[in-house]
């Protein structure tokens, strides 16, 4: 890999050359395509003599300068590089190319999937489909035609409004699209296909009508009907809190079942994993709607947040996808449980980003440098990125903030921006100097705070200081500025203070006068900062009883577990306390998915993240008998809520009935810790007589865990229904590759022969070899074999899709913190991996770091 080469922000440069517009024709056959692209240039700088355009597999047919057709002379075309000779200072250039998007396994540009021709070109796919400018600050108006069979690829699409219907000869079509907004060409898109439709309309607060348009694989329109509820409720959500409405006459979302990303905002024509489209309770759980609803939210949001006002560089990414990130969590929230919604956003971030943050391949949410980009679209650009935006809201207040990002987008409308760019906006309409909390975008790792406290004479005192921790190259870094929510709470339960403290120096002190007695804490509540707290005082049992802060007495509930669980692994006795404890959250009347997540254990990726040298045999040992004494200690109760809002022929996704199936399901899995014919019974009957997925995936994994015999009856029986609804199918793989049984790689490795799997669908390549990655108890064994496996993945699928293959090599991140014996094994795998001939710079960028080459 000696000509790898990183990228670096600092070297960015201003385009020599913008295009102004953008002309496009796509003649579409089966084992090719042939690509017109008519662009209008201009020099912005004059020294500029040639120009340099990115292209990538192509084949070029004509070349044209104006009316001139070029020879080979007058122009270059090496490592990925299209040179064109001495150009004007305004001129028309004409370039033919052929494609092959059939062969296109990348699923980068143009590709199919399935008889769907499709696009992916974030953040370097349009290179290729035809040579260009593919910088996201380069911003053009484009014009596509799209010419196919009419009898195979009725439905043409692309960005923009439908201008113009073509009927040619020899049973061809045409449709010519047009998108009057300037656009990077990361954004454009193109589909067609025999596709189904659903179709809605919506009127926006200025009285403009946009036809909606959901497009999917024929027979799964009945699928559509969440989604298009869901963008209709995001519409109406942006104009109300941002003053943002749609600019088109229509918008487009289309499902294909082989993409890399989840969703592209691309203008006007989104395209979707159709995992985060179609859904019905018969096939999608309560997660799964949970989900569409906040994609569909998030990709409609990029209109304004990356579309409208886009990247100035890959650096900036951050700037799009944070934002966006907290405006879909925000609109999640204000239609679900703030609390529950908060809660989720808060686990996710520390299951991915806080164990990113901490492995060799930590990095700031804006990153300096980087080999391959599609490997910094990552849990901290996206997840970390909005909770810094979350803090800017915090900062300013719901008032000021608004006026800001209104000032905003008036600003930069119609520009490619940075994050300064967006801090100054927040600044010059707040009045509030954000300099110091600039850090959170050039600093990595996640900052610890240590808190301490002092009373005496009704004077209480309370100490914070910050432990930042070194950079990636081992430089120190500097104190974060923050806010930092916390309460005092009395002795009766009484909340005398509640106060937003302002955290900038490394250590500070804050005091609070006239206090009767010394009070009971509660730090970061809502999550106020990004940050881990650590206190030598725990008064977990009274927090997780009597604070009224959500987020708090989850957090309390969750680290009082955490000190059981480690207790069991330290002197192998259970901590009475926490116990007892427990059995009071079980008599809580409180909001049922709220209480589902108080009765929840910690992770197994929680407490790997609390040991200076992770062991996970010890782990899994503890939370295996915690939960047996829970189960045991508490079975009445248990099964008592478990009846009580088990109701198996109802399939309604309202608030209600979503919160009473997680509560219900949260017990039932406690309870399958007992491993007895009760609850096997109870989990067979739950699988063959309720309607929901929902508790048909819980019964299903609970099974396949506690009961081999089972298991293999009703796994048959799911598969034989199921098995040619792909989507369905991953939840299939993903039960077995994450199963806890003994022989689970060996199992996992016989499915990759099942019919249903394709390692050429990145879907069902997550469910099957990326869950059994992130199966800690298969995965690190210490026979290896786990890591053998992942590592011949890794490889094979580096030659087919380097973009999924490097994100299995993630699960290579916490080597430095293995014990010595899986580090060892692990090391051997590592080594194989980045000693391969013609390994892709994507895997390559990300085992470099792990191995620190």
């Amino acid at each position: 890999m000696s000509d790898v080469k990183a990228i670096y922000l600092k070297d960015y440069k201003k385009p020599e050359f913008e295009i102004k517009d953008v002309e496009l024709v796509f003649e579409l056959y089966e084992e090719h395509t042939i690509v017109t692209n008519i662009m209008n240039i201009s020099k912005l700088d004059d020294s500029a003599k040639n120009i340099e355009l990115d292209a990538v597999d192509l084949e070029l047919e004509e070349l044209w300068l104006n009316d001139l057709k070029l020879k080979e002379t007058r122009y270059v075309y090496a490592n990925e590089k299209l040179k064109i000779l001495n150009v004007p200072s305004s001129f028309s250039l004409k370039i033919i190319n052929k494609i092959f998007p059939h062969a296109n396994t990348e699923l980068e540009g143009l590709y199919k999937s399935g008889s769907i021709f499709c696009t992916q070109n974030e953040p370097e796919g349009f290179r290729r489909i035809t040579p260009y400018l593919d910088r996201p600050d380069i911003m053009s108006v484009f014009t596509t035609t799209i010419i196919a069979n009419q009898d195979k690829y009725p439905i043409l699409l692309s960005n923009g409004n439908k201008r113009n219907c073509h009927d040619f000869l020899n049973g061809k079509h045409g449709t010519t699209w047009h998108d009057p907004h300037p656009k990077p060409s990361y954004l454009f898109a193109l589909v067609a296909g025999d596709l189904g439709c659903v179709d809605d309309e919506f009127t926006t607060m200025s009285g403009e009508h946009v036809e909606l348009n959901i497009y999917c694989d024929k027979g799964n329109e009945s699928k559509c009907s969440h989604a298009m509820k869901s963008l209709k409720e995001a519409m109406t959500w942006d104009e109300e809190k941002y003053g943002r409405e749609y600019d088109l006459e229509i918008y487009n979302i289309v499902a294909v079942d082989s993409f890399n990303m989840g969703a592209m905002e691309n203008k006007g024509l989104n395209i979707f994993n159709s995992h985060y489209v179609l859904a019905n309770e018969d096939t999608a759980t309560d997660v799964n709607f949970m989900g569409i609803q906040s994609v569909i939210a998030h990709e409609y949001f990029h209109n304004w947040t990356g579309n409208r006002i886009t990247c100035r560089d890959w650096f900036q990414l951050t700037l799009k996808e944070g934002l966006t990130v907290f405006r879909d969590q925000s609109f999640s929230a204000d239609l679900n449980s703030q609390a529950v919604q908060r809660i989720e956003d808060v686990k996710a971030l520390r299951e991915r980003q806080f164990v990113e943050d901490a492995s060799p391949t930590s990095h700031p949410i804006q990153p300096e440098s980087y080999i391959s980009m599609n490997n910094f679209y990552t849990a901290t650009v996206y997840e970390k990125g909005a909770e810094v935006i979350r803090m800017i809201h915090t900062l300013l207040g719901e008032e000021k903030y608004r006026k800001a990002t209104d000032l905003y987008f008036k600003t930069f409308d119609g520009q490619a921006v940075t994050t300064n760019d967006f801090l100054w906006a927040m600044s010059e309409a707040s009045g509030i100097d954000l300099t110091q909390f600039e850090r959170w975008y050039h600093q990595n790792g996640t900052p610890t705070i240590e808190v301490s406290d002092e009373y005496r004479d009704g004077v209480y005192k309370l100490s914070i200081k910050q432990k930042i921790p070194h950079a990636i190259d081992g430089s120190e870094q500097k104190p974060y500025y923050f806010p930092l929510k916390i309460a005092l709470i009395a002795l009766d339960t009484t909340e005398v203070v509640e106060k937003v403290l302002i955290i900038s120096k490394e250590s500070e002190e804050f005091v609070f006068k006239g206090l009767p007695s010394k009070p009971y804490r509660s730090i970061n509540r809502d999550f106020s900062a990004p940050i881990i707290v650590e206190q030598k005082l725990k008064e977990y049992s009274f927090l997780m009883k009597h604070d009224s802060n959500s987020f708090v007495r989850y957090e309390s509930a969750q680290n009082f577990a955490v000190d059981a669980l480690e207790k069991i692994m330290e002197t192998g006795c259970i901590d009475r306390e926490f116990v007892e404890s427990y059995g009071y959250l079980l008599g809580l009347d409180v909001d049922l998915s709220y209480k589902a997540l108080l009765l929840e254990l910690p992770s197994v990726s929680t407490l790997m993240q609390r040991m200076d040298v992770v062991d996970f045999e010890p782990i899994y040992l503890a939370k295996e008998r915690l939960a047996r004494e829970l189960a045991s200690t508490y079975k009445d109760e248990l099964l008592n809520l478990y009846h009580t809002f088990h109701m198996p022929k109802c399939d309604d996704i309202d608030g209600l009935n979503i919160s009473k199936r997680a509560i219900k399901n949260r017990c039932l899995k406690l309870l399958s810790a007992l491993e007895n014919d009760e609850v096997i019974n109870l989990a067979k009957a739950q699988y063959e007589n309720s309607i929901t997925m929902t508790d048909r995936i819980i019964a299903l994994d609970i099974l396949e865990n506690i009961s081999a015999q089972e298991s293999i009856i009703v796994l048959a029986d799911f598969y034989a229904k199921y098995k040619d609804d792909t989507l369905v199918m991953n939840k299939y793989f993903s039960i077995l590759s994450a199963s806890h049984r003994e022989g689970t790689l060996d199992r996992v490795m016989a499915l990759q022969n099942d019919e249903v799997y394709d390692e050429k669908v990145p879907n069902l390549v997550r469910s099957l070899i990326g869950v059994f990655a992130r199966n800690y108890k298969h995965f690190h064994a210490k026979d290896g074999y786990g890591y053998e496996f992942v590592a011949d993945k890794v490889l094979s699928i580096d030659k087919i899709n380097p973009q999924m293959a490097s994100g299995l090599a993630g699960a290579f991140k916490i080597y430095e913190k293995m014990n010595q014996i899986n580090k060892n094994l692990m090391k051997i795998q590592l080594e194989r991996i980045i000693s391969t001939q013609s390994l892709s710079k994507n895997v390559y960028e990300i085992i470099s770091k792990i191995i620190k080459i």
